[in-house]
C-alpha cells in the first residue's frame, strides 16, 4: 500500500503552491454582507463604512457600496453603486446601476437601472434605462428613461424634441 508521506514516494511533478490573490479575501469591512440587500457578493468592492466621510470626487473602475457619508461627485461607469441603510449621499451618481437604501440628495444617472428600495430616498433627477421604485421608497423629482445606447452627458437636454405650435392670427 502507499503512503504518502513516505520518503522516496514524492510524486514526479509536485502541483505548484497558488498564492492567493487579495481579490480571494472578502471586501466587506464594515460588516456588511453578501446577505445585505443591494450588496454584491463580487470580491471587487470597495466599502465606505459608517464613520467615514467623503468630500470630493469618487471615481474608479469597481463597485461601490456606501455605508457612510459621501458629499461631491461619484462617478463610476459600467459598475454598481450601493446606497446602505446608514449611507447619506450628496451627490451627482454615475454608474452602471445604483441602488438606494439610504438617503442620496443629487442626480442620478446609469447606463442600466436605478433602484430605489423602500426604505430609500431619492430628491433629484433620474436618467437611466429602466427605474425601480418599491411601496414606501421616496422620489422627488424627474425621470428620463432612455434606451441604452442613447446615452447623453449629464446636462443635456433629453433627447425627446418638442415641435412649435402654428402662430394663430387675428383676423
Amino acid at each position: 500500500m502507499w503512503k504518502p508521506n513516505q520518503p522516496g514516494n514524492t510524486p514526479a511533478a509536485p502541483e505548484p503552491v497558488r498564492p492567493t490573490s487579495p481579490a480571494a479575501t472578502p471586501a466587506f469591512t464594515s460588516g456588511a454582507s453578501a446577505t445585505t440587500p443591494g450588496a454584491i457578493p463580487n470580491s471587487e468592492q470597495a466599502t465606505i463604512g459608517k464613520s467615514l466621510v467623503v468630500k470630493g470626487e469618487v471615481s474608479g473602475s469597481e463597485s461601490l457600496y456606501i455605508d457612510g457619508k459621501v458629499e461631491g461627485a461619484i462617478n463610476l461607469p459600467g459598475n454598481r453603486v450601493t446606497i446602505g441603510r446608514n449611507g447619506q449621499v450628496a451627490a451627482n451618481i454615475s454608474a452602471r446601476e445604483i441602488v438606494v437604501l439610504g438617503k442620496v440628495r443629487g442626480n442620478c444617472q446609469a447606463s442600466d437601472r436605478v433602484d430605489i428600495r423602500s426604505e430609500g430616498s431619492l430628491t433629484g433627477d433620474v436618467i437611466a434605462a429602466r427605474i425601480s421604485i418599491e411601496d414606501g421608497a421616496f422620489f422627488k423629482g424627474g425621470i428620463d428613461i432612455r434606451k441604452p445606447g442613447n446615452e447623453a452627458k449629464p446636462g443635456t437636454p433629453s433627447t425627446t424634441t418638442t415641435t412649435p405650435e402654428p402662430e394663430h392670427k387675428e383676423a
